[in-house]
């Protein structure tokens, strides 16, 4: 009954469309396939265009004015890299830090420069360096072009964002302080030779010494011996 029916298939595809069974198989297949490419393609596109729209929606929003933080340390300007939206974009340049929500395309998440938000990526900005170890605001041993390139970076930043608090810088604490030697010590040692002799050499607030005028009346006594 099958082997019937597909005879009977052939005959009418071969009747109807004046091609071979393998070639009708093949021109559906073929077709099949490229509605299913095109129908990939355009819903990629809309898909594609509906965030589009989104970003664009999100970046008309108005932005929130720039709060004032203060002094803030590296670990907490880390919080402001643009992971979270709800809090601003921000970045330094020389210890100081600026707002810089409304250029997210470019600082934000995915943007070219997202990997400075943050932080103060002063040295990388004057090397216009990516990578990991420059990402710091240490600018010692940069030379005068890459000195002169941080400073057009910082008179944009100026020009262009809100500065809103600046980096806590960490002061080392001294050996002497550290191993808790006295302030005494320290100051004694720092005067020079001669103010020390000077001190010692200086009557005490009591008078001469008892030795002295122990002596001074014996040489008394004699003279008056002698008369």
């Amino acid at each position: 009954m099958a082997l019937e029916l597909w005879e009977t298939l052939k005959d009418s595809i071969t009747a109807y469309t004046g091609l071979s069974p393998t070639t009708f198989f093949t021109v559906v297949a073929l077709a099949l396939a490229f509605y299913y490419v095109v129908s990939e393609f355009f819903g990629s596109s809309d898909h594609g265009h509906q965030q589009r729209a989104r970003n664009l929606e999100e970046q008309m929003q108005p932005l929130p004015p720039p709060v004032q933080l203060g002094e803030i340390s590296e670990e907490e300007l880390k919080e402001y890299d643009g992971s979270d939206s709800k809090k601003p974009l921000l970045m330094a340049i020389k210890g100081q830090i600026y707002d810089v929500s409304q250029s997210r395309m470019f600082y934000g998440p995915g943007g070219p420069y997202a990997l400075f938000a943050g932080k103060d990526a002063s040295r990388a900005l004057a090397k216009m360096s990516f990578e990991e170890k420059d990402l710091t605001g240490d600018i010692s041993g940069l030379g005068p072009f890459e000195l002169e390139a941080l400073q057009d970076w910082e008179y944009k930043f100026m020009s262009k964002y809100v500065k809103v608090g600046t980096v806590k810088q960490t002061v080392p604490v001294s050996d002497g302080a550290a191993n808790g030697e006295s302030v005494d010590t320290t100051d004694r040692e720092a005067k020079p030779a001669e103010a020390i002799a000077s001190e010692s050499a200086k009557p005490s607030e009591d008078g001469p010494s008892g030795s002295v005028v122990t002596e001074t009346v014996d040489k008394s006594n004699g003279d008056i011996d002698k008369d």
